[in-house]
């Protein structure tokens, strides 16, 4: 289960690096493609106060995953952790990871001013 769960977190920061033309990390790379001013991607239309609020939404959710279920593993030992993922928690994450990508399917990508 770890491995799967690492191995998706790993693959969504990879997706985000294409479709936003970035080698960044982690949240600094959902701030490079979701910058409510500068960022590269768009989940919407991005025209009223609601549309702006889900995307920002949506940037914290990127950068929620990537802090809760990537990151531990990736910066300390697995044997020595002590991190360990349920197998509900796994399930719910990748059905999390499932909703990201498919709302990335229909990013756009703007002109970074």
């Amino acid at each position: 289960m770890f491995h799967a769960v690492f191995e998706a977190t790993k693959g969504l920061a990879e997706r985000l690096r294409q479709l936003g033309g970035s080698q960044l990390d982690g949240a600094a790379l959902v701030d490079y493609c979701f910058a409510v001013k500068t960022g590269s991607l768009r989940i919407n239309a991005f025209r009223t106060e609601t549309e702006i609020s889900e995307h920002t939404g949506f940037a914290n959710l990127l950068k929620g995953v990537f802090g809760t279920f990537r990151n531990p593993p990736a910066h300390t030992p697995r044997a020595t952790a002590g991190w360990t993922i349920t197998e509900p928690d796994a399930l719910d994450l990748f059905s999390t990871l499932s909703l990201l990508h498919r709302r990335l399917d229909s990013a756009t990508t703007v002109s970074r001013p």
